[in-house]
């Protein structure tokens, strides 16, 4: 597995580990000499790390990726990996892979955090990102994305001008993060990812798994199976590489509007 030493602009760095890596080493919080690199066994997934003597972070692009990196390939992590040592993954990864690196990092004497960050492009580069020790929003962010997409594409067939109407709506009970950060970004057809809607559609369709798989344990989540079908239409109306911002070209397409 090829390490390349990086300096904050490499692109082997996943594009939100890239503009968070900064903050990470300004602030130091282990009080450790750190490392970026970027881990690529192949062209094909860009990987961003952090790591210390104690500590190490991830963010990877799908699970199969954090399998690659974290368990299964000959160098990886928990193959060379110090008793005592932290291993934080920042990438939106399956439940039960999560609970399976848990397990490897126990019997190596090692801890391991689920740690998935949510903020997009603008959150990493401000340092405002949320991080989810063991969890995910992706299932609220969708419905809210869902939301806006839709008070869009109404507000512009009702003849009302888009940026005022956002204005208006914006300090009521319809505001939002994802309004602020998306909204004038969906005006102005500015689609630039900050993460892709195919990595929407993998995060929806891991929270509809576990549903799938606990059973009566979970809630049933009719809205989360809706925004994923509506993102899996965009990844098939070849816009995967797209901002999940850009879920309003697919109301405007359900209106007959291009």
């Amino acid at each position: 597995m090829d390490r390349h030493r990086c300096n904050g602009r490499c692109n082997g760095l996943s594009s939100s580990f890239r503009r968070l890596l900064p903050h990470h080493l300004r602030s130091n919080p282990f009080q450790n000499p750190l490392t970026p690199i970027a881990r690529r066994p192949s062209c094909t997934f860009p990987i961003g790390t952090r790591q210390s003597k104690r500590h190490h972070i991830h963010n990877a692009g799908t699970p199969p990726d954090v399998r690659q990196i974290v368990l299964e390939n000959p160098d990886s992590i928990l193959s060379s990996i110090n008793p005592g040592t932290v291993i934080i993954d920042h990438t939106s990864s399956h439940p039960t892979l999560a609970k399976q690196i848990f397990d490897a990092a126990r019997d190596k004497n090692c801890w391991s955090v689920d740690a998935p960050v949510s903020g997009g492009d603008i959150g990493a580069r401000e340092g405002k990102l949320a991080i989810f020790a063991g969890g995910d929003e992706a299932i609220t962010v969708g419905g809210s994305l869902l939301g806006l997409s839709e008070g869009l594409v109404f507000a512009e067939a009702s003849g009302l001008d888009k940026s005022r109407w956002l204005q208006a709506v914006r300090g009521g009970a319809a505001g939002s993060l994802v309004m602020d950060l998306f909204g004038e970004r969906m005006i102005g057809r500015d689609f630039r990812p900050g993460g892709f809607a195919e990595y929407m559609v993998k995060d929806l369709g891991m929270g509809l798994d576990v549903v799938e798989e606990d059973g009566d344990e979970v809630a049933v989540l009719p809205g989360a199976g809706l925004c994923k079908q509506l993102f899996s239409g965009m990844v098939a109306n070849g816009d995967g590489k797209l901002g999940t911002q850009g879920l309003v070209t697919v109301i405007e397409r359900i209106n007959g509007k291009r």
